[in-house]
């Protein structure tokens, strides 16, 4: 890779975490945990195309250099510009979300780089959530992770309010403040079957929205 590109990369990489962080006044919450060194599976809510844009940016420097974000191959590279924010500046692991146009294994491919000791951000629910519901029922592919590589801590995130701040089909933000608030890792449990893994999962993200929770206690 040239000096040249190598210093775009960086350039664009602080754009976006000046920008984010202006349009969202976006702060973390380490609620019952705090910045890991060691290797993660960020497991977070998925409402919004900039949802790995705001996890991605409140991580500490040493935790964003070493985090990919996994995100769909079809939406990343659709242009140029996309296509060099996600492969270049987020080394986003890009996968074939449609089954008949696949060639490669997404569990494969997010197997290699934990493998070559970096952490990812996943979101289970496999598409936006943009009904009502506060999550969508997670894919597989989370429990198949964790079966896979269980010294990996899995570490629930949930995002507040981006949702709002880039609605679908928007292009341009509205300015709002957001929160990440990052949870205490899941517990493993020995032979744990698939539904009830991911019903544990899905719980430790939840318990982690506090509006909705309040939403749901004053009902």
């Amino acid at each position: 890779m040239s000096t040249l590109r190598k210093l775009c990369i960086r350039v664009a990489a602080s754009v976006i975490v000046i920008l984010a962080r202006f349009v969202t006044a976006v702060h973390a919450r380490w609620q019952g945990t705090a910045p890991r060194t060691a290797q993660c599976i960020y497991y977070a809510n998925h409402c919004s195309h900039g949802d790995f844009v705001l996890l991605w940016t409140v991580l500490p420097p040493v935790l964003r250099q070493r985090t990919r974000p996994v995100a769909g191959a079809d939406y990343w590279l659709t242009s140029p510009l996309r296509r060099f924010i996600g492969r270049d500046v987020f080394r986003a692991v890009l996968v074939e979300r449609d089954r008949s146009r696949r060639d490669n294994d997404p569990i494969a491919q997010m197997s290699d780089v934990l493998d070559a000791g970096e952490s990812l951000i996943i979101f289970p629910e496999g598409t936006r959530n943009t009904g009502e519901s506060r999550l969508l029922p997670f894919k597989s592919g989370l429990f198949h992770l964790a079966r896979l590589r269980p010294d990996i801590d899995l570490v629930p995130v949930w995002i507040s309010n981006l949702n709002r701040v880039l609605p679908k089909g928007e292009v341009i933000p509205i300015p709002l403040v957001c929160s990440v608030t990052f949870g205490a890792p899941l517990a493993r449990v020995a032979k744990e079957d698939k539904k009830s893994f991911l019903s544990r999962a899905e719980l430790a993200l939840q318990s982690l929205d506090n509006g909705g929770s309040a939403a749901q206690n004053a009902s």
